[in-house]
């Protein structure tokens, strides 16, 4: 009991490792989520140039302005203003309607409208050509209907001719179509690990140039409680993380606490047993921070919810199989956003402990082969040794 009180001593009396923990997983709850705050972009500026001024043309101006997607700031006469005021980046972009655009439609010659605007910021762009395209499909059936109903077709006759298939499109898992709901889990995942890897490296690296409590005791026991001190307080932050912090971004938590405390408990333990082996393998402690910051991105777009699994090559996949975060997002994922039975997730969770006795042997194993104690920090002296 003891030696375990002096663990979370030299834990929590230790500002790097503090900041590391706790900092760094509250500053990521808030900080990562921002740029998705507005979950898509909405009412993006544009221009329009009205080129016909007929009647049609001016219906088709006021539907542009009543999506969602778009909202028209102004009305120019040229091409060349529109131009100038998008490059001031006034607009996002501008619509032109053409000369006898109304003629054409009750021709039914099939007119051009043309949109300029930056392709560079894929998301505005792919907003606001959403936008348009709804409201000049709506707009063409408004006129298709019309041109049925003038050749004497009844107008039941008319809308069924016109779309003789009705569309009910439900958004499964993502009900808000939206980025937070679609990046934030797994990413709040990835956050876990990296962050508990680097406080049991930096653990690990400070004890290779210091001396302390943990020179005398076995390394079983220095073993034994590092790992019961991160992962109970990884416990509590995984708890903030999938309980307040979801509840606040309204990402939806299907999953009991008693299925993701299970899934939990291999994903900390085999998470914490890799940061205590690049704790022990490293020659120095920065390195494990490094090797953290390099990772992180590789592991997120492997983790198989950015793109399909079948879609990235297999010595990828093999790879990043190793390491705890891609079961553990395919988990939780599953479970918690998907409403998953245990039963669909157990492939992850045997997968999970597959990697905690990987890990943990190798953790074992380094210290055995360095003939050293298991790495401790003492305070914060130790570091700017």
């Amino acid at each position: 009991m003891r030696q375990l009180l002096n663990e979370c001593k030299a834990l929590f009396t230790n500002s790097v490792v503090v900041i590391t923990v706790f900092g760094g997983v509250f500053f990521y709850s808030f900080l990562y989520p921002l740029p998705y705050a507005h979950q898509i972009p909405r009412s993006q500026p544009i221009a329009i140039v009205n080129l016909d001024k007929s009647q049609t043309s001016y219906q088709l101006e006021r539907m542009v302005d009543a999506t969602p997607q778009l909202h028209v700031v102004e009305r120019v006469h040229s091409i060349e203003d529109a131009k100038d005021d998008f490059y001031n980046g006034n607009i996002a972009g501008f619509l032109v309607i053409p000369h006898h655009f109304y003629r054409d439609l009750a021709m039914s010659k099939h007119p051009t409208l043309a949109y300029a605007g930056d392709a560079s910021y894929f998301l505005v762009y792919g907003t606001v050509v959403e936008g348009l395209s709804q409201a000049s499909g709506t707009l063409a059936a408004q006129v298709k209907i019309q041109h049925l109903l003038n050749r004497g077709d009844a107008l039941p006759q008319a809308k069924q001719t016109l779309s003789p298939l009705r569309n009910n499109l439900k958004p499964t898992f993502n009900a808000r179509m939206g980025y937070v709901d679609y990046v934030v889990p797994a990413v709040f995942v990835l956050i876990l690990q990296q962050t508990m890897v680097m406080a049991a490296g930096l653990m690990g690296g400070t004890q290779k140039h210091s001396s302390g409590y943990w020179s005398t005791a076995s390394q079983r026991t220095l073993l034994f409680n590092r790992t019961l001190v991160l992962v109970l307080i990884y416990y509590v932050l995984s708890a903030y993380y999938f309980g307040g912090s979801f509840y606040w971004h309204g990402v939806n938590t299907l999953a009991s606490p008693v299925e993701l405390s299970l899934l939990l408990l291999p994903f900390l333990l085999s998470t914490c047993f890799l940061g205590i082996f690049l704790g022990a393998v490293t020659p120095k402690r920065e390195y494990v921070t490094l090797l953290v910051l390099v990772s992180s991105m590789p592991l997120v777009f492997s983790a198989g919810f950015i793109w399909p699994m079948e879609s990235i090559s297999r010595p990828v996949v093999w790879l990043a199989n190793l390491f705890p975060s891609t079961p553990g997002i395919q988990g939780f994922l599953a479970l918690n956003q998907m409403d998953a039975a245990w039963q669909q997730v157990a492939d992850q969770w045997t997968q999970l402990w597959l990697q905690t006795v990987l890990w943990g042997g190798l953790a074992w194993w380094q210290f055995k082969r360095n003939g050293r104690t298991l790495p401790n920090i003492a305070n914060d002296g130790a570091f700017s040794q």
